[in-house]
């Protein structure tokens, strides 16, 4: 990471953890505001933000603009993974109790609703003579999102999942927000229309990439940095990018074993065994290979859009996100 990329990181993240901090004061109900700003002061990396930071000053966007549309995409963001952890039955969320945990299930819910809410209200009081179309673009992702959620949720109960389908699945569910993301803070700055294309190219690839690792990481990653049990991906039969590809590279009893984790899940204490076999069928060094192909084709997007320090930073970010490991 460049110095300039690193102060700007620092200096963004610090600004953008200040107004998630100041965005809800009200007290009453603290059944809902409460939840709120536990939600709000979660710790978190803020790709999302620095993405449409980024992309804004590389068009010269009005910083008032793209700091509440930022800020817009971190809050919207949180409202996915409250929704997501009632969905999913998780327990845990950045090393925290999940708000339905924390609180209960129809608190959660009404919590995400407000956040989203919140998001909405972050894009539309900007003052861009663009307004119109950057909540377009925003709310067309809801849809997106929401169609992306709903195929993961079918795909829980169905047996012939291929790797395509999913890759369309993550590409809705994962890789919409990214792209969004830098593509708004691109609007703000009036960006060329072929830039723009660069910027959806980009965001879809870093998305993508970003996916694969996760699921990657839920196999590898040391607990404690993880911010979530090793494995739960597995202990669930959720269907994940490693999953799938072991179905499609694998016969006899290694097809046989990794079958019935899809259909029955597994027993946490076997979660090394996965590990192994992964491994042993190459499936951990191909899913490597995939965060890197699509991490190389977000840069290749980069490379179109103006040469300036602030797509540095993006090339930065890329790098970054590739080599994470929690």
């Amino acid at each position: 990471m460049s110095p300039y990329t690193h102060e700007f990181v620092t200096a963004s993240r610090a600004r953008i953890d200040e107004m998630l901090a100041g965005l809800e004061t009200r007290g009453d109900p603290a059944g809902l505001y409460d939840p709120v700003r536990y939600v709000l002061g979660a710790p978190g990396k803020r790709i999302r933000p620095l993405l449409t930071l980024a992309s804004a000053m590389l068009y010269d966007a009005p910083e008032p603009d793209a700091l509440s549309v930022a800020a817009a995409m971190e809050v919207f963001h949180s409202f996915t993974l409250v929704h997501d952890d009632i969905m999913d039955g998780a327990t845990e969320r950045r090393g925290r109790a999940a708000v339905h945990v924390k609180w209960d299930e129809p608190t959660a819910i009404l919590c995400g609703d407000y956040l989203m809410g919140l998001s909405m209200e972050l894009v539309t009081c900007i003052e861009s003579p663009y307004r119109s179309d950057v909540t377009g673009r925003f709310l067309s992702t809801v849809r997106t999102l929401c169609e992306g959620q709903v195929r993961d949720m079918q795909y829980e109960s169905e047996m012939n999942v291929t790797l395509d389908d999913y890759l369309v699945m993550i590409g809705q569910k994962t890789a919409a927000l990214l792209e969004t993301s830098v593509v708004l803070g691109g609007m703000l700055g009036n960006a060329p229309s072929g830039d723009l294309s660069h910027l959806e190219g980009y965001g879809k690839h870093l998305g993508l990439a970003f996916q694969i690792q996760d699921d990657l990481l839920d196999v590898t990653a040391g607990e404690p940095s993880w911010g979530k049990p090793v494995g739960g991906d597995l202990v669930t039969g959720k269907r994940t990018w490693l999953l799938l590809r072991a179905l499609e590279v694998t016969a006899g009893a290694d097809y046989d074993w990794f079958r019935c984790v899809l259909s029955d899940g597994l027993d946490p204490d076997l979660i090394p065994e996965a590990r192994r076999r992964f491994s042993d069928a190459g499936i951990l060094d191909a899913a490597q290979k995939a965060v890197i192909f699509h991490s190389e084709a977000a840069r290749e997007h980069l490379e179109r859009l103006p040469d300036r320090r602030e797509r540095a930073v993006l090339r930065d970010l890329t790098v970054q996100l590739e080599r994470r490991v929690h």
